[in-house]
């Protein structure tokens, strides 16, 4: 009965952990959309709302879902008082603090560090310009997740269970 219990739970754990890879592979699209969506907003925001950039982080953070509002919304507060940081400082602050909450890799950070550079330092037009930029990057990453996910998701799910049931079968 003993031993019995124990293949439940090892089954149970090794299929759990394959579940939860798999759903990396799955989040990771879904907030890269989010964030397309996030910096299209943003660009709105500086081409007709003439809104100042932390208000506008703000705005962004507060209609963008976990784990990308963390990010904007941080930024957002790092350049109001009594921080006074600078748009890079705040923006980068940010996402080194809330990426371990994401799906994403490294690529997406790279981009959204690029776009920290110019961030509040140009005029509207290269402001718009490099959004748009980073906009491009981040959808060929969203297509390159896609691919991913549809190739490893499904997989991972199975490589769970069956590395469950392998360890079970090598210690009867």
């Amino acid at each position: 009965m003993l031993k019995i219990l124990g293949a439940v739970l090892v089954i149970t754990a090794a299929t759990l952990s394959g579940w939860i890879q798999a759903r990396q592979y799955a989040n990771r699209p879904t907030q890269i959309r989010k964030l397309i969506l996030a910096l299209r907003r943003l660009q709105t925001e500086i081409m007709y709302g003439f809104t100042p950039l932390p208000d506008a982080l703000q705005r962004i953070g507060e209609q963008s879902g976990d784990p990308i509002k963390s990010i904007f919304t941080g930024a957002s507060t790092d350049m109001n008082p009594p921080f006074n940081r600078t748009a890079q400082d705040s923006l980068q602050a940010a996402i080194e603090s809330n990426w371990k909450y994401t799906a994403m890799k490294a690529a997406e950070k790279d981009v959204l560090n690029q776009l920290s550079f110019t961030l509040g330092t140009s005029d509207r037009k290269d402001q718009l310009g490099h959004i748009a930029t980073a906009v491009r990057q981040l959808e060929s990453e969203e297509a390159a997740a896609r691919e991913e996910q549809n190739r490893y998701e499904k997989m991972f799910k199975s490589l769970g269970l069956l590395c469950g049931a392998f360890i079970v079968i090598l210690f009867y």
